[in-house]
C-alpha cells in the first residue's frame, strides 16, 4: 500500500484519481481549497508553504505526487492562472521532493493547449522563476494565453527536471489532456466568451467524444505503477487524437 499526495483531489480528474488509487488499496493525501485533507490556496504561496511543511513532517516517506489542481482560461484573474497552474505545481513538487521514496513517481498535468500560447516571453518568465515579470505580462495577456502558457511552462519544466529526478530513482512525467468533462471545463463551456468555441472544439475531436475523468485517472494510475518504471521525462497526450489533428507534422 502506497501513500500519494494529490492536489485538487476533491473534484474532476483529481477525485477520479483518488478513487482509482483507493480501489487499489493506496492512501491519498488531498490538498485542495475545499474539502481537502489539508486546505490549501495554491494561488497564495504564503498560505500553502507552511501547509506543505506540515504535510512533509506528517508523511516523511511518500510514494508519489499528482498535481491535478488548476484553473482554466475563463478564470477572471489572469495572474492567478499562472500562480495556480505553474507555481502551484512546481512548488508543491519541490517542497515534497525530499519525501519521495526511491522508485517514487511524480505526475503533473499539462494540456494539449500547451503549444497554443502566442506569448513565448510569458513562458520564459515562468521557467526563469521570474514571477514579477510573468505577472506583469499576465496583466496584459488573455486568459487563453495565460492558461496555455502555464501548461507549456509545466511541460518544459518536466523535460528540464526529469533527468535529475531520474538519477534519484524518481520518475517525473506530464500528461497533456484534451477536452475532459469536469466541473472546470463545464464552467468554460457555459461562459459567454468561450462557450461557442468549446462546442466547436469538442465537435472536432477525432475519436468523436470528449474525454472523461476516468480516462485520465487510468493513465495517471499506470504512470504511478511499477509497469511504468522506465518512463521518465515524457509528455503524454490524452486527447482523442486532437493534437495529431492540429499538428500532424510535429515530429520528435
Amino acid at each position: 500500500m502506497g501513500i500519494y499526495v494529490i492536489t485538487g483531489g476533491t473534484t474532476g480528474i483529481g477525485a477520479a484519481t483518488r478513487d482509482h488509487l483507493h480501489r487499489q488499496g493506496h492512501r491519498t493525501v488531498n490538498l485542495d481549497l475545499k474539502d481537502g485533507d489539508h486546505q490549501v490556496d495554491l494561488s497564495n504561496p504564503e498560505q500553502y508553504t507552511p501547509v506543505l511543511r506540515e504535510v512533509a513532517q506528517a508523511h516523511p516517506e511518500i510514494d508519489g505526487i499528482v498535481t491535478c489542481a488548476g484553473v482554466a482560461s475563463h478564470f477572471p484573474d489572469t495572474s492567478k492562472i499562472l500562480d495556480i497552474n505553474f507555481w502551484g505545481t512546481v512548488n508543491v513538487v519541490e517542497a515534497l521532493r525530499g519525501n519521495l521514496s526511491e522508485g517514487g513517481r511524480v505526475v503533473v498535468i499539462s494540456s494539449n493547449s500547451a503549444p497554443q500560447c502566442s506569448k513565448p516571453e510569458l513562458v520564459e518568465a515562468m521557467l526563469a522563476n521570474d514571477r514579477e515579470a510573468a505577472l506583469t505580462l499576465a496583466a496584459e495577456s488573455s486568459g487563453h494565453d495565460c492558461y496555455s502558457g502555464s501548461k507549456h511552462a509545466i511541460a518544459r519544466w518536466v523535460r528540464r527536471e526529469a533527468p535529475q529526478f531520474a538519477r534519484q530513482g524518481i520518475s517525473l512525467n506530464a500528461i497533456a489532456p484534451g477536452y475532459i468533462e469536469t466541473p472546470m471545463t463545464q464552467a468554460v463551456a457555459n461562459s459567454a466568451e468561450y462557450g461557442e468555441a468549446i462546442k466547436q472544439f469538442v465537435a472536432s475531436i477525432p475519436l468523436g467524444r470528449p474525454g472523461t475523468r476516468e480516462d485520465i485517472a487510468s493513465l495517471i494510475g499506470f504512470l504511478l505503477s511499477p509497469e511504468a518504471h522506465f518512463i521518465a521525462g515524457s509528455l503524454i497526450y490524452a486527447d482523442g487524437g486532437h493534437d495529431a489533428l492540429f499538428r500532424p507534422d510535429q515530429g520528435p
